[in-house]
């Protein structure tokens, strides 16, 4: 199986515990997921609607809140892009709360393509790409839809690259997660859509700017 991001071979990572095959990239560090595997779209709503993420969640709260003051800090942001709200648009309200401009979108809860003919200081994609069986395509898409020296700021829980680590991590549970990245993962992108990296926490959070 040639990779989805750079085309290089790629080894089958095979799961017993969840009797699912993966594959892994030795060259970019990606992760993904054997197509056979993936669940209906009506079962990944099901599993989205699981979620308790509201403004009453302090702890759901606090995360956005420090993943917003890592992106946003030295940046001068006016108009944003919450690509990806989920059913509770929380981030949205999060930025709306620091005085931004914020369009927002959700293929399930929010799905008019609010940002067609729109470009933005900043785009949000927070645990979506994870999600994406064509994380390369969408990051591209976003990347069309920056200002001059925007930035586009991702979360998704990066792996560490250890095929040992992978068979024990939680986050592969997940039957709607499919595409697992690594900060140099995202960077091969990045440059592939006229990005580059302006800051990474290499856990969770990496944040691109428009060249």
């Amino acid at each position: 199986m040639k990779c989805k991001i750079c085309e290089k071979n790629t080894t089958i990572l095979n799961d017993i515990e969840l009797k699912k095959n993966f594959y892994h990239c030795k060259h970019c560090e990606l992760i993904f997921l054997d197509e056979q595997f993936y669940v209906s779209i009506e079962n990944e709503k099901k599993q989205y609607n699981q979620h308790n993420n509201s403004l009453e969640n302090e702890g759901y709260v606090k995360m956005f809140e420090e993943y917003l003051d890592f992106t946003l800090e030295n940046q001068n942001i006016k108009t944003a892009l919450d690509f990806g709200s989920g059913p509770t648009p929380v981030l949205t309200e999060l930025l709306k709360r620091r005085d931004l401009h914020v369009d927002y979108y959700d293929k399930f809860y929010q799905p008019q393509k609010v940002y067609e003919n729109k470009s933005y200081d900043l785009i949000t994609s927070t645990e979506v790409f994870e999600h994406l069986k064509d994380p390369q395509e969408t990051l591209h898409m976003l990347s069309k839809h920056l200002n001059a020296n925007g930035i586009i700021s991702l979360m998704t829980l990066f792996h560490t690259n250890k095929e040992e680590d992978f068979f024990k991590w939680w986050y592969r549970r997940d039957p709607t997660h499919i595409t697992f990245f690594t900060s140099k993962t995202i960077s091969i992108m990045a440059k592939k859509c006229g990005l580059e990296v302006l800051k990474t926490d290499n856990r969770r959070i990496i944040v691109l700017q428009k060249v």
